[in-house]
């Protein structure tokens, strides 16, 4: 018997800002879901440099030529959001053994509170494993560059928040070359 049921994945997070590490896991997720919706937390107990609405809208602009990803904002548990798409895994992205301890204790703690619930961890493509929205906001803060760090529309978006706060930053250098030259 073949089945016809569609693979969704929902991938959650701040994405304040969305990074290249966050756009590899989604389009590498594409080969093995035909769906992604990415899940924009609204709550969230860090401090975020984007509203909800910037961090919507620019996770839009990354992914506006790929019509299998859908972007949505969310609110409250996490998987009371998934039920209510009607999907059923959770695809979060793991960079190290912390990320694997952490994650793996939401996952049964969603898997509790929603049995059916499960979450599918793929490891972070080797060229972001050190890459986090939090170093990506404090580099640029400070006056550094992030080339390769984020998606090109994306940089421009920091450029502009940080000089809105009155912060100056080189944040591109002129070059577009790829992490590790």
């Amino acid at each position: 018997m073949e089945n016809n049921k569609e693979r969704v994945a929902v991938y959650p997070g701040t994405f304040d800002p969305m990074t290249n590490g966050h756009a590899s896991l989604i389009e590498r997720g594409l080969g093995v879901f035909d769906r992604i919706i990415v899940a924009v937390a609204r709550d969230t107990p860090k401090n975020p440099l984007f509203t909800l609405e910037e961090r919507v809208a620019i996770a839009r602009e990354v992914f506006y030529a790929e019509p299998r990803v859908e972007v949505e904002p969310f609110s409250g548990l996490l998987v009371e959001y998934v039920h209510s798409r009607g999907v059923n895994t959770i695809l979060r992205g793991l960079r190290a053994v912390s990320d694997f301890e952490y994650e793996f204790q939401m996952a049964l703690m969603n898997r509790k509170l929603k049995h059916n619930i499960h979450t599918v961890f793929m490891m972070t493509d080797h060229r972001y494993l050190y890459i986090s929205s939090t170093i990506v906001k404090d580099v640029a803060r400070l006056g550094g560059v992030i080339n390769g760090l984020v998606p090109e529309t994306v940089k421009a978006r920091i450029c502009w928040k940080l000089a809105a706060q009155g912060i100056s930053t080189p944040v591109v250098d002129g070059t577009d070359r790829e992490l590790g030259d």
